[in-house]
């Protein structure tokens, strides 16, 4: 098991010490009194066939189950509330075999065996003064410059300090730094890199960011800036609305990455604009979309190695971040609620990019479709049980083509 929390961040002590010096009855007070507790299971298979002629892998195919425990306490009272969050995570494989790993469930060994289990532990303790919260420990953070990635069995987590305000109606501020990170299938912290350029670290990345809502909360505006020292500087703009129309929900998003060098630039010069953007119309339990999204510059779009992005076509396999790419998307849900079955949904997804520039030229093209069914039973003793299933495939002529399936069982247990 690794480290409950990086040596960079001994300040994480301080919450016991400062809890042990209150009474009992104001530890009780909030602390306790608004604490929750709760078990998260996932019982995941992952089936990925290789389809292009001499792939270097048949296919990935592992079975795995995984556990998240994740505590919250409440706060103190007093002007300042001193508070404890915990995460802990356990996986364990339930099948696999050397040609057959590799699918992000697992840890494997150098010879490619996966390994039988994994396991971190981490916590937060954090502040809160007036609608003001500092967390420094381990952290989840889901931003739009840094959104941790949670599609496998366990989720991705970063060691850091997170600071959110939110003092004035409809205004968030956040502001922060990150010194390491614990892949989600991994045990170990990590220093920070760009996603598909290994070998050039940092340990630290900072950023600051805005968001407001106003017009009944209809509409939101975004600024963010971030930095990954010495590798790239990036600023983030977003926009978002929903209408009311009769019976019609229609919605749009538009977003715009802008990332440089940074410092000394230790991955040289970088260059990369990126333009998202998504519209949608809902009536009943229909919900219909299209996204455009393109990358500008000399490069592809620039992220912290193996952290999901905002980006409108980054989905199930691939994310059409290709430096020059332009991917458009076509989307399709179901709420079968309204036929009366509440908890039954389906996603239906068709993406597909060209322009992208590869080895011996600009022409790299691709394509994706995806279908998403989930359930989740409603009532009875297995009430809160989710299943779903999501398929994908895949065919490029830069990229793997790929067949994929995968099953996911999910619950979760209160405990407090």
């Amino acid at each position: 098991m690794t480290r409950a929390f990086s040596h960079r961040f001994k300040a994480t002590s301080m919450a016991p010490v400062l809890i042990a010096g209150l009474p009992l009855s104001a530890i009780a007070e909030g602390f306790i009194d608004d604490a929750s507790v709760t078990l998260g299971m996932r019982n995941l298979y992952f089936n990925r066939d290789f389809r292009q002629p001499a792939a270097a892998q048949s296919k990935q195919e592992e079975w795995a189950q995984g556990f998240l425990l994740q505590a919250k306490s409440g706060y103190t009272p007093g002007l300042f509330g001193v508070g404890i969050d915990l995460i802990g995570q356990l996986g364990f494989k339930l099948d696999s075999s050397p040609e057959r790993s590799g699918s992000g469930l697992l840890p494997r060994h150098s010879d490619g065996r996966a390994v039988d289990d994994y396991s971190r532990l981490g916590l937060a303790p954090k502040l809160r003064l007036s609608k003001t919260e500092l967390k420094v420990g381990e952290l989840q953070p889901e931003l739009p410059i840094l959104l941790r990635n949670d599609g496998r069995l366990l989720p991705q987590t970063f060691q850091g300090g997170m600071l959110t305000s939110r003092e004035f109606d409809g205004l968030t501020l956040q502001g922060g730094q990150m010194r390491s990170l614990s892949q989600r299938n991994s045990s170990d912290h990590e220093d920070l890199s760009v996603d598909g350029r290994g070998g050039v670290f940092a340990d630290r990345f900072d950023y600051v960011g805005g968001e407001y809502r106003f017009n009944a909360d209809r509409t939101q505006v975004g600024l963010w800036q971030a930095r990954l020292q010495d590798i790239y500087q990036q600023r983030f703009y977003n926009v978002s609305h929903k209408q009311k129309v009769g019976d019609w929900t229609l919605g749009a998003n538009v977003g715009f990455f802008a990332t440089q060098e940074e410092g000394s630039a230790d991955l040289g010069d970088l260059d990369n604009r990126a333009l998202t953007s998504f519209v949608s119309a809902r009536y009943a339990g229909h919900t219909f979309g299209a996204g455009y999204q393109r990358m500008y510059g000399d490069d592809g779009m620039v992220y912290i190695a193996g952290t999901s992005t905002p980006l409108v076509n980054d989905i199930q396999v691939r994310n059409f971040t290709t430096a020059g790419e332009r991917s458009w998307q076509v989307r399709y849900d179901y709420d079968f609620v309204a036929l009366g079955i509440p908890g039954l949904s389906l996603m239906a997804r068709y993406a597909s990019g060209d322009h992208a520039e590869v080895a011996g030229g600009s022409d790299g093209k691709a394509w994706e479709r995806d279908l998403d069914i989930t359930y989740v039973i409603q009532a009875g003793p297995l009430k809160n049980l989710g299943v779903r299933w999501r398929n994908a495939m895949v065919r490029s002529n830069h990229a793997a083509d790929v067949d994929e399936n995968r099953l996911i069982l999910t619950y979760t247990l209160k405990l407090f």
